[in-house]
């Protein structure tokens, strides 16, 4: 009799089934029987422990200090500034790159650009299985890429593509997409859970041993997570969301995980007619700069990983005719918008507990830290008093509950991309001032809300 290919697990208890169920026969949870390949047999001839003594006759026990003693493998650049930005400076070889976005965002236009600057140089493969090789080639040419550095590979069987790929022998190898791929060894969909998780595990397996680079596209969700398990996210090494919104031409990739570099990183490119183009100075799109003055726009220096960033925040604030006045935030936190209000009213006397408080980030940018406290603040002041801030005024810091303006981090790094754009104020928090000042910028340090409010 054939032994059978897969089984179904409950995610609660751990419990076996030979087949689907609504409800686990051990725990009695519901919809918890997930599909999973069988592993190959380990019992034998020997025993209990023969599969286990067969596996360890194949590894072997190494110090750490006789590891990576040698040279460091120089990674593969992608031709594209912005996208090597975001990987921490190129890719790693066998490193397993998964990156996530709405339909249509650019992501496959983004690897087709990729491969093909990289097949000059190095064996590149392209699978697909969403489109056929007609349709591939109908995208280069209108995006104008070399066709000669691109090899396509139209195929959905995981097993098929990793025979394939280790014929070929590629150093940088896409998936396209790891949802319309599925393995042998399950009865379920494409796409499902099951599915998943054995097709990018048996991936993941051939470029940790091939040493092939790899990417992964991922579709999400409605809420913008990739779909499938989150255990997906950790099996790779590098995640990957490419964001924008559909009235934009431009596009924001930004690294969520990364084993090889830095997170939050972020890299900013522009849609054309010709594909997509890098944005070196992202500050400048994001950054609107007014004809004249106006109430509730300030200028504040966010951090995106390792690169300082300029937006600016607006406020309005308007006489609210609700028994509960409305407190809305696009690109900001809501909760810490309320919690800044509360704030502003017990240490600066400003109350807004009438008024309707909306607060924008410009440019689609979402800001999750901290340093946009003060700026938020200042803004809402600016717009409830019709008070213009100055065009040349910069600001940062966070507020803590007592009224403190505490440091935020790299603060000196922000002041010289504020200089860089031509600012030549500044309200930071007094532990981020320099100590020697920097040349063309007046900094006003301040160490209480209302030492800065004086300041404006």
């Amino acid at each position: 009799m054939a032994r059978p290919r897969s089984y179904f697990s409950c995610s609660e208890c751990g419990a076996r089934a030979p087949k689907w169920a609504g409800q686990c026969g051990e725990c009695g949870a519901w919809n918890t029987l997930v599909e999973v390949a069988a592993p190959p047999a380990e019992r034998g001839k020997g025993g209990r422990f023969a599969g286990y003594a067969g596996a360890a006759a194949e590894a072997e026990i190494a110090p750490l200090t006789g590891l990576g003693s040698g040279r460091e493998e120089p990674r593969i650049p992608t031709g594209l500034s912005e996208l090597d930005h975001v990987l921490g400076g190129g890719l790693v070889p066998g490193a397993v790159v998964i990156i996530g976005g709405d339909p249509g965002i650019g992501k496959s236009t983004l690897l087709l650009q990729t491969l093909a600057v990289l097949g000059r140089e190095i064996p590149a493969l392209y699978v697909t299985g969403e489109e056929s090789p007609q349709q591939i080639a109908l995208r280069a040419r209108r995006l104008g890429l070399p066709p000669e550095g691109i090899r396509l590979l139209t195929e959905t069987r995981v097993e098929r593509i990793v025979a394939l790929a280790a014929a070929e022998r590629p150093r940088v190898m896409v998936v396209d997409s790891i949802q319309t791929v599925h393995s042998d060894l399950l009865q379920s969909a494409p796409g499902s859970v099951a599915q998943l998780r054995e097709c990018a595990a048996q991936l993941v397996r051939f470029a940790k041993q091939s040493g092939i680079a790899m990417f992964l596209v991922g579709h999400v969700t409605k809420e913008g997570q990739l779909a499938g398990p989150r255990v997906l996210e950790h099996m790779v090494d590098t995640v990957l969301y490419f964001e924008g919104e559909g009235s934009s031409s431009f596009r924001v990739i930004r690294a969520v995980k990364n084993r090889f570099g830095a997170v939050n990183e972020l890299g900013v490119f522009a849609m054309t007619e010709r594909g997509l183009r890098e944005v070196s100075n992202p500050s400048a799109i994001f950054l609107s700069r007014h004809d004249e003055p106006v109430a509730g726009s300030v200028t504040m220096v966010t951090r995106e990983g390792s690169r300082p960033l300029l937006v600016e925040v607006q406020a309005l604030v308007d006489e609210s005719h609700l028994s509960n006045p409305r407190r809305v935030t696009l690109g900001l936190e809501h909760n810490r918008l309320a919690m800044s209000l509360a704030v502003l009213h017990r240490h600066a006397g400003v109350a807004t507990h009438d008024q309707d408080v909306f607060v924008n980030v410009v440019g689609g940018v979402r800001v999750t830290e901290t340093a946009a406290d003060l700026p938020v603040l200042l803004a809402v002041l600016s717009s409830l008093r019709n008070r213009p801030l100055p065009q040349d005024l910069v600001v940062f810091g966070e507020i803590g509950l007592a009224g403190e303006i505490r440091p935020v981090p790299s603060g000196q790094d922000r002041l010289r991309e504020a200089v860089r754009h031509g600012f030549r104020r500044a309200i930071v928090p007094r532990a981020n001032a320099p100590k020697k000042g920097i040349e063309g910028l007046e900094i006003s340090a301040v160490q209480r809300l209302g030492e800065a409010v004086q300041a404006i």
